[in-house]
């Protein structure tokens, strides 16, 4: 029998990177947007409502490379990126992709932005 914290079935990174202000490049946290500032708690709070904080873990993460289509989170495995996050669609992410295991398909990154990933040896 296992003793402690169980070995999360998924990574929910949310990224949390915010741009000063006045920089015209967006961000995942904005100034002029008070709702990105809530979404990583919103993320928690959910996972706690549901009881499986513990098996899908929240992580705090810097710039993912996506600032057009932030707010955003990456959830492994499975590398699935959700896009313009609202607390709405947090929510149906846990229910339907976390606990459901079925991928909310309307709000992952198109292909044009997100596509295969590069692998490390093709680049040497």
């Amino acid at each position: 029998m296992m003793s402690g914290m169980p070995q999360p079935a998924f990574y929910i990174f949310k990224c949390q990177q915010s741009a000063p202000p006045g920089m015209p490049k967006p961000s995942c946290v904005s100034q002029s947007n008070p709702e990105s500032q809530e979404l990583f708690q919103h993320l928690g709070q959910s996972l706690m409502r549901k009881g499986i904080i513990a098996t899908a873990l929240p992580i705090q993460t810097g710039c993912l490379s996506r600032c057009q289509q932030g707010p955003v989170i990456l959830v492994e495995p499975g590398h699935t990126m959700y896009v313009n996050l609202t607390k709405e669609k947090i929510d149906r992410i846990v229910e339907e992709h976390i606990v459901g295991g079925v991928v909310v398909q309307e709000y992952v990154i198109a292909d044009e932005f997100w596509g295969e990933p590069t692998p490390p040896a093709s680049l040497v």
